[in-house]
């Protein structure tokens, strides 16, 4: 099988292609390489897949209708879809707001119209967020609860592919599914989350920055769940019925909240050091608690956690050591 993967240099995009790659599938990798984080972690992501024979690279933005069209023909035999590619981030999107409209809107708006036109598709997967629950207090989050008070732009943007998805999907008859991913760490993580941030104040001396006064839990999950997860998902499909559109979300969560002071402790075990801590007011945009009810990919797709960050975050500190040579 081949599978079109977008987002293939970021951090769940290059996991998901190593275990497709690994499971002898054929992929197709997009990815534009963007700046928003260091272009040589997500190069250095890139070279390892280039080692595998089954992976071929296109560099391209999926706003780019011309290249997008080209890809499109690349991947003509693809039996799935994996769409990645995202402007992610929360407080980024205070600052630089038309980034998220352009790749979370426009650029799933161009996947979406990629995939009515591929002839062998029979999937669509694509990534939601944990950040549609907004201001939702009771938890666990459930895919059944309203999701109609986003607190960031980026919140207001996976929302609006969630409900792109579904058109399409009733349309087109795509089946498709979006997975709202829970605070997703590991190796090759992105810089500008909690662990990479937490951990190289840590190893620079320099103090931790804990928002809310650290009054804050979060549903960590970890990478390899992840990618067993969406893996089950990726190999099956709604079905079409003929009468609901062949659409599915799913939260993909650990099911089970840390509390932000917790998982500084285990960060400093893991590393060695204790840290300064820093506390700051909420920030805006940001949420107290985020907490997935699983119930539904579980019953579906088999999905089940195995990954705390007593053992999780020992992990992405020892690649941590490694890629940064401390």
């Amino acid at each position: 099988m081949t599978v079109f993967v977008t987002g293939a240099a970021g951090f769940i995009g290059y996991h998901m292609c190593e275990a497709l790659l690994v499971r002898g599938e054929a992929v197709i990798g997009l990815d534009n390489l963007n700046e928003y984080y260091d272009v040589a972690l997500k190069e250095a992501r890139l070279e390892r897949l280039k080692g595998h024979d089954g992976f071929k690279f296109i560099h391209a933005d999926i706003c780019d209708k011309d290249a997008m069209q080209q890809a499109a023909r690349t991947a003509d035999d693809a039996r799935a879809v994996l769409h990645l590619a995202a402007q992610a981030g929360v407080r980024y999107s205070l600052t630089n707001p038309s980034a998220y409209v352009e790749t979370n809107i426009v650029g799933q708006l161009a996947i979406l119209e990629m995939c009515r036109h591929l002839p062998n598709l029979a999937h669509l997967v694509y990534a939601s967020s944990s950040s549609v629950y907004g201001g939702n207090s009771a938890v666990p989050f459930s895919e059944s609860d309203p999701v109609d008070r986003p607190v960031s732009l980026y919140a207001a943007s996976k929302k609006a592919d969630e409900l792109m998805g579904h058109v399409y999907a009733h349309l087109y008859r795509v089946p498709m599914t979006g997975l709202r991913f829970f605070t997703v760490y590991g190796p090759w993580g992105r810089p500008d989350m909690a662990a990479y941030i937490f951990a190289r104040a840590i190893f620079d001396g320099e103090p931790v920055r804990l928002f809310n006064n650290g009054d804050m839990r979060r549903d960590f999950t970890y990478v390899d769940d992840v990618v067993a997860g969406v893996l089950s998902v990726l190999d099956s499909p709604p079905i079409d019925a003929g009468e609901a559109a062949p659409h599915r979300v799913y939260n993909i969560g650990n099911n089970h909240p840390e509390p932000l002071l917790r998982y500084v402790e285990v960060l400093e075990k893991a590393i060695g050091r204790r840290a300064e801590k820093q506390f700051a007011p909420m920030q805006p945009g940001d949420v107290k608690e985020t907490y997935a009810n699983i119930e539904a990919i579980r019953r579906d797709h088999g999905f089940e956690p195995k990954t705390g960050i007593d053992e999780g975050i020992p992990r992405f500190i020892a690649w941590f050591r490694d890629y940064h040579g401390v």
